[in-house]
């Protein structure tokens, strides 16, 4: 099955119609047949934006439980250091914690397509061995 890593800005952007990006996500996400997978790290990050939105964070909730989106949680001690190791790498993009998290999840499922409204960095980033990301947003596959 095909599966898109989600970062903090489409979920923020897709629960808040009023994000000049919720269109444009909104219309992937909801054309996307496929599994959804992120971070308890992007969850928490998606939390705090939304908190300033009247019932962002329940819908939130919602969103993660009906999609059946993975949810992985990346804090064990090695984890972090690997976490650690890739911001110090990237520090001149830069790179915060959810986005680290993300890069080890893409490693650990084998997944590179990601659902970003940073472009920038993502396209920057990459896996072991040099493996780059998939833009959703930026294609129409």
């Amino acid at each position: 099955m095909r599966t898109w890593l989600v970062d903090t800005g489409p979920l923020v952007s897709y629960l808040d119609a009023r994000d000049p990006a919720h269109p444009e996500v909104a219309d992937r996400l909801d054309g996307f047949t496929g599994g959804l997978a992120t971070t308890s790290a992007v969850i928490t990050e998606s939390m705090h934006f939304l908190s300033a939105t009247r019932s962002g964070p329940r819908l939130l909730a919602e969103l993660v439980r009906t999609s059946g989106m993975g949810l992985f949680d990346l804090c064990q001690p090695p984890e972090l250091d690997a976490a650690a190791a890739l911001m110090d790498k990237y520090a001149d993009t830069p790179m915060d914690f959810a986005d680290a998290t993300l890069v080890l999840l893409a490693e650990a499922l084998g997944q590179n397509e990601i659902l970003t409204l940073d472009r920038r960095g993502f396209s920057a980033f990459r896996m072991r061995r040099g493996r780059s990301f998939r833009l959703v947003l930026d294609r129409r596959d």
